[in-house]
């Protein structure tokens, strides 16, 4: 097999939802939105649905439409994006729930779906997505008179919990929904580790359940093999890569492996990652190309045949940081050339 492949372990997944279910006092749902992270919104919705999820969070009504067929008729499917135009019919035939952002959306819903499930999205401050104070304020009492399945909003600083935007948008959401009787929800990943007045009726971890931060208890749930397709002897003074970035410094065996930034291992990455023969830690030399990524194995004993690039010991943290971005990007970066496997 010339192609790398990406193992999803839906135990740790079910494990991380299970942890951060434990650190409220409240349901928890989840976001399964971008193909659940890049890892497969069906068996990753699945799983979490047999776990006892049963509000889940995607961002296009056409994810909405897919995960729906894997969680069963009885779950709620919000979409974040709302009731966009063409919606319609996805959103009738799947039963999703639009939450709506705009003065416009919510007379498109009531027109064209009166009687459909919707639920409402304010902004507190973050400025994306969701009813202005404003435009809340003169909706209000109509929308709430239709019973949303959930008002709700979205933290823009909640992975920094000494960020006072985090108290502002707390004030601002208690404010603008005093008085709700529909279930309330504020708090992602970052919101339930701030705290039980962040947590409201409901909370719905996204990047937490696929073991990225800031959720640092998180077991791994991703892991990727790469496999080896030559390994070549380099002399002292000899280059590898583009640009001769990296030059051997000693008699060094340097094994070419099939992975690069088409497959979301950003040529940003440059040096300081690894790549594992087991425990032993391999280092990444020159830069990451298109197709391919080149690693020092000149301190093993034997020319290996795949190696690892994400494990307990380098997490979708770890790329992030040494690519000057966010696990996310990572996790949501990993494109379709991988051959992919599930743990259950």
């Amino acid at each position: 097999m010339s192609t790398a492949h990406l193992t999803i372990n839906l135990h740790a997944l079910a494990s991380n939802w299970r942890a951060l279910d434990a650190k409220t006092g409240v349901e928890t749902a989840a976001v399964v939105k971008a193909d659940a992270y890049g890892l497969g919104a069906e068996p990753v919705a699945w799983a979490l649905a047999e776990e006892g999820v049963r509000k889940f969070f995607v961002a296009a009504a056409e994810e909405g439409a897919i995960v729906r067929e894997a969680v069963g008729p009885d779950a709620m499917v919000a979409v974040f994006s709302g009731h966009m135009e063409r919606d319609t019919d996805l959103l009738r035939n799947h039963r999703l729930t639009p939450l709506i952002n705009s003065p416009e959306q919510f007379k498109r819903h009531t027109g064209a779906l009166p009687g459909h499930p919707f639920g409402i999205q304010l902004d507190s401050g973050m400025n994306r997505l969701g009813l202005e104070p404003a435009d809340w304020a003169e909706l209000r009492y109509e929308a709430l008179a239709m019973n949303p399945e959930v008002v709700m909003s979205h933290l823009a600083c909640s992975d920094e919990p000494d960020h006072p935007m985090n108290k502002q948008q707390l004030l601002t959401f208690k404010q603008m929904t005093d008085g709700v009787k529909a279930p309330r929800s504020l708090a992602a990943t970052g919101g339930i580790l701030l705290g039980p007045e962040f947590h409201f009726d409901f909370c719905r971890p996204g990047i937490g359940l696929y073991g990225g931060m800031p959720f640092a208890a998180a077991k791994p749930v991703v892991t990727v093999d790469l496999p080896v397709i030559q390994t070549r002897r380099v002399d002292v003074g000899e280059t590898v890569g583009y640009g001769n970035t990296w030059t051997a410094r000693r008699p060094s065996r340097i094994a070419t492996v099939a992975a690069g930034y088409a497959d979301g291992l950003h040529r940003a990455i440059g040096g300081g990652i690894d790549a594992f023969a087991g425990d032993q830690p391999c280092p990444v030399v020159g830069r990451i190309s298109m197709d391919l990524i080149t690693v020092d194995v000149t301190d093993l004993p034997y020319n290996p045949d795949r190696l690892r690039i994400l494990n307990g010991h380098q997490t979708v943290d770890d790329l992030a940081e040494a690519a000057g971005t966010i696990g996310y990007e990572i996790l949501t970066s990993m494109g379709s050339r991988y051959s992919r496997g599930y743990v259950e």
